[in-house]
């Protein structure tokens, strides 16, 4: 096939496949890497750390609230601290639970959002009057469905804020239950954690995750709040962070006891839809930042289609399989440190084939989100 064209134009294929895996080499080795690396700032001293407002935004959550509220009430956070929880439009009987809650415990506090909140995002508009009823400079936010992984959550995400950040990216994996979707799901996860956290730690924060995120009130007036992106669905988190970035100290935090933990979808439509969500919010992310996370993502894309086509046609297997295999080497000595520290178990063996899948479904994804145009929230 390749035999009759001149001497460049038959190793073309090969210097597009190599050059695409040395793009790819450069974030596993220059981004990547050195996150496996990374020291957690030091636990702060209980005079160091500072008054603490948690918040969490609910829509009809009030099985999940059962569960979370204990947690939260029983956090080992040695500085005054106050549990607000935002009962955005629920019927559910969320406000009841919160009320009783509060009689028992007076560090928790109710806000009821009761109007629909039309052309506005109504989980922004919750979280905005949560915020605004919070007493303390300093907060931390999570979500209904998730679970802090120990007692000492807050007060070791608090810590970054000791260390000297305005805004604090925590980790929130899925929980692991049985299934190919699970696994899926968890290194989909990973994988998004591990570019935010160390585009972060390279001074270029571009997301974080609402289910375990941080930072101070001012750094979100200063911002004005989600004023540039209060029609969009998404993005109270990644939209946000990667405006209020650019005027603010951003620290992670990724050790084990700083983690919150979410229940996953169980089905590929739901999971389907709320990856959906998720990238809708992309296209509002600033040109550098959709550059960076497009070419990595890119360079992976047609890394899986060119070395097919390649293999398929039996263009010089010798060489197509050494680059492949150099690839995977790479693949396995930056994916697997790293994700030993996030303390995520990813299996080795799975690693190709979740790869593979996630790529596959992203290209999926992309597609709906670029030909729908409704994405709600709850």
């Amino acid at each position: 096939m390749f035999s009759d064209l001149p001497i460049l134009a038959q190793y073309l294929p090969l210097s597009l496949l190599g050059l695409i895996v040395l793009i790819q080499f450069f974030y596993e080795f220059y981004y990547f890497l050195p996150l496996a690396f990374y020291k957690d700032p030091a636990p702060a001293r209980a005079e160091d750390l500072p008054p603490l407002s948690i918040l969490v935004a609910a829509h009809n959550e009030v099985k999940n609230l059962q569960e979370l509220l204990p947690m939260l009430v029983q956090q080992e956070y040695p500085a005054p601290f106050e549990i607000i929880i935002i009962d955005d439009r629920s019927w559910d009987g969320t406000h009841v639970l919160v009320k009783e809650y509060m009689l028992e415990h007076p560090q928790v506090k109710l806000v009821r959002v009761k109007e629909e909140a039309r052309y506005m995002s109504h989980k922004k508009v919750a979280l905005f009057l949560g915020i605004k009823a919070a007493q303390n400079e300093h907060l931390l936010f999570t979500d209904a469905d998730c679970r802090p992984v120990s007692a000492q959550w807050a007060q070791r995400m608090a810590a970054g804020f000791s260390a000297g950040g305005d805004i604090i990216l925590g980790v929130s994996p899925y929980m692991r239950i049985y299934g190919f979707l699970n696994h899926l799901i968890r290194f989909e996860t990973f994988l998004t954690a591990m570019q935010y956290l160390s585009f972060a730690k390279k001074g270029r924060a571009y997301m974080g995750v609402g289910r375990n995120l941080a930072y101070t009130k001012t750094t979100f007036l200063r911002n004005k709040g989600f004023a540039s992106h209060i029609r969009s669905v998404g993005g109270d988190d990644d939209l946000f962070v990667q405006e209020a970035a650019k005027h603010s100290a951003v620290q992670i935090v990724i050790e084990k006891d700083a983690q919150t933990e979410s229940a996953p979808e169980t089905r590929w439509l739901s999971w389907w839809k709320q990856k959906r969500r998720h990238l809708a919010a992309g296209r509002h992310y600033k040109k550098k930042a959709q550059f960076r996370i497009g070419l990595f993502v890119l360079s992976n894309i047609l890394f899986y289609v060119i070395s097919g086509v390649l293999l398929g046609v039996q263009y010089q297997l010798h060489w197509v399989g050494v680059i492949i295999g150099v690839r995977y080497v790479a693949l396995y000595c930056t994916y697997l440190p790293v994700a030993r520290r996030l303390h995520d178990p990813l299996k080795w063996w799975l690693l190709p084939v979740l790869e593979l899948g996630y790529y596959l479904n992203y290209i999926g994804i992309g597609i709906s989100v670029l030909t729908t145009k409704k994405v709600r929230w709850k």
